[in-house]
């Protein structure tokens, strides 16, 4: 199951007004329904810590759990914003949960847990199409890159409102170096980098990109964007540079907002 994206996400009729989004995580799994509308959370997310050892089947009734909690209608769909790349749902390949997750459909299992349309994706891509249908991409046509700055560096890349999933642009090779082990949060915290060294290695990090994608805009997420004005301004590229709007809500919004569409596209093919 592909994810795509729409256009810039104005409501319309034929959508589902509510759809529940999951994001998964190595430490936690949090859940809440979002209203499709705008992209907002409509009851309190709620977590709960990741099972370990972090199975399919353990994860699986887990999400199920969140799920249930909220008493939502059968047909609110599910989307699962997942730590890992997912081609038509199956997870290629697994960092932060048991290794036994390579090769799982996700949404397969989760229908079968659960009984609703379910979606899963990236967690970047999640946090992309939000920032893309929500937030500080919201409003931009063409090509908008959407990084997300952490242990690693996590991307996203939207091409008129469509996501093209998977780009692991974190995993460039930059002067013989993976990307990320330069130019991730972690790294300045691990190197002790000022704002300024930091944001050298993000110039050149994100000077690549252009080069290669020539974005319209960029947008820069993960919890240091908190601190964004020590660092963005720092940065000279051809793109607007602007920080993430949605910051912990954006896995959640981007996922729920994947599966409110698929379930649309499934229900008009029938």
């Amino acid at each position: 199951m592909n994810a795509h994206t729409s256009s810039h996400g104005d409501a319309d009729t034929s959508r589902p007004a509510l759809a529940f989004g999951v994001d998964v995580g190595g430490s936690g799994v949090k859940g809440a329904p979002v209203n499709l509308a705008t992209g907002e959370l409509a009851q309190d997310r709620r977590r709960i810590p990741t099972p370990q050892p972090s199975t399919p089947q353990a994860v699986v009734e887990v999400i199920a759990t969140l799920v249930d909690d909220f008493d939502l209608p059968a047909d609110v769909p599910v989307g699962v914003a997942f730590p890992a790349p997912l081609q038509h749902g199956v997870v290629r390949s697994m960092a932060n949960l048991d290794q036994s997750w390579t090769g799982v459909d996700v949404p397969a299992l989760l229908h079968r847990e659960t009984g609703r349309h379910v979606v899963a994706v990236n967690d970047a891509d999640a946090a992309g199409v939000a920032e893309v249908r929500y937030g500080a991409a919201r409003d931009t046509e063409g090509v908008v890159l959407v990084a997300t700055l952490g242990t690693g560096i996590g991307s996203a890349l939207v091409v008129e409102g469509h996501l093209l999933p998977n780009s692991e642009l974190g995993h460039l090779e930059i002067d013989g170096y993976d990307a990320e082990t330069r130019a991730s949060d972690a790294a300045r915290d691990r190197e002790d980098l000022d704002w300024e060294q930091w944001a050298e290695r993000l110039q050149r990090y994100f000077g690549v990109v252009e080069d290669l994608l020539s974005p319209d805009l960029i947008v820069v997420g993960g919890g240091v964007s908190k601190k964004h004005e020590k660092f963005l301004p720092l940065l000279h590229l051809r793109a607007p540079v602007v920080p993430a709007r949605l910051r912990n809500a954006a896995g959640i919004v981007g996922a729920a907002a994947l599966a409110a569409e698929d379930a649309r596209r499934s229900a008009d093919a029938r």
